[in-house]
């Protein structure tokens, strides 16, 4: 990013900031648990879908450097995938969510092959224009059922035990999920594959000259990001029993950036944070009508201003300063 407010802050204490991130996970893990008894829990699995969404995203751009305007594609291809596998072949929902999550994993490698050529905002509108023609393919294509989209996907059963009609298991399902994604995040991200990502991100012609093949590495990302990604928009599509042209369309890229920003770009827990701040105000703030997106603007301008680094990254911030001090 050209502005330095919006770089990640690198950690001045390593034990320190793995204390840290141990607890808030504890703490967020803790209140994820109980939320469906005092939230409504399909509330809260829209929330950890675009959580999971936003935690892929960032550890493409928050991590590699690579900003994508492009990454609803794969959002909402895994989730016609699953949608699809689980009504029309009939496949439990977990080999349907996998089913997703290969597929955007495959247009990953096939798009990430034509994308990483390129860098900065050639390597956003290559993302951008390849995710259009996603868009217009999942328009006409017979099985995805244009804008009617697939309706009334059978949830089914968990591993032929649990019945995921039940809202509350679903909602724990969904955890799990999230929560393996999550991890899996966070594995990648503290592993030498993420140091080097990282590497790649503050100065990438240093990561060459030291004997990195960078382009691998960004490959290596953008196509786990299309991964994770997927399985956030497959396991939505088994959520809501639907699949429509709203996970793929380009706003829904628009949206994830925003998410991020808002939560803390290069921040373990900032998309989190910033997933849920948007769909709460997404929920409350609806019955404005036309006048949603321009309130939504308004907020997004004020966190901008008044938390450079997103709310994680200033707490953050706030908290080295008192270990500091």
């Amino acid at each position: 990013m050209a502005d330095d407010a919006y770089k990640p802050r690198a950690s001045h204490d390593p034990v320190a900031e793995a204390r840290y991130e141990r607890r808030a996970f504890v703490v967020m893990m803790a209140l994820f648990l109980v939320a469906p008894m005092v939230v409504y829990p399909v509330f809260v699995m829209k929330a950890l879908c675009f959580a999971l969404f936003a935690c892929a995203f960032n550890l493409l751009i928050g991590f590699g450097g690579l900003l994508s305007f492009g990454h609803a594609m794969f959002l909402g291809a895994a989730g016609y995938v699953s949608a699809h596998a689980a009504k029309e072949w009939g496949l439990p929902p977990e080999i349907a969510i996998l089913a997703g999550t290969a597929a955007s994993t495959v247009l990953g490698v096939l798009t990430g092959l034509l994308a990483i050529r390129r860098q900065g905002i050639y390597f956003a509108m290559i993302t951008l224009a390849l995710a259009q023609l996603v868009f217009f393919l999942a328009v006409q294509a017979p099985f995805t059922h244009g804008e009617d989209g697939i309706q009334a996907v059978p949830r089914g059963k968990a591993l032929g035990l649990f019945d995921l009609s039940s809202p509350y298991v679903m909602y724990y399902f969904v955890l799990a999920t999230f929560t393996a994604g999550f991890l899996l995040i966070y594995r990648i991200i503290h592993s030498p594959f993420g140091q080097v990502l990282k590497a790649i991100r503050e100065n990438e012609p240093r990561a060459i000259s030291l004997g990195y093949r960078t382009e691998r590495y960004k490959l290596a990302a953008f196509v786990l990001s299309a991964g994770l990604a997927g399985l956030a928009g497959a396991t939505k599509a088994i959520v809501f029993q639907l699949a429509s042209l709203t996970d793929v369309h380009w706003s829904m890229s628009g949206e994830v950036v925003l998410m991020t920003l808002v939560g803390g770009l290069g921040t373990i827990f900032g998309p989190v944070v910033g997933a849920f701040a948007i769909i709460t105000m997404e929920n409350y703030l609806a019955e404005l009508g036309s006048w949603f997106t321009i309130t939504q603007g308004a907020i997004f301008v004020v966190c901008v201003l008044a938390f450079r680094r997103g709310i994680m990254g200033e707490l953050e911030a706030w908290l080295r300063r008192r270990r500091i001090g």
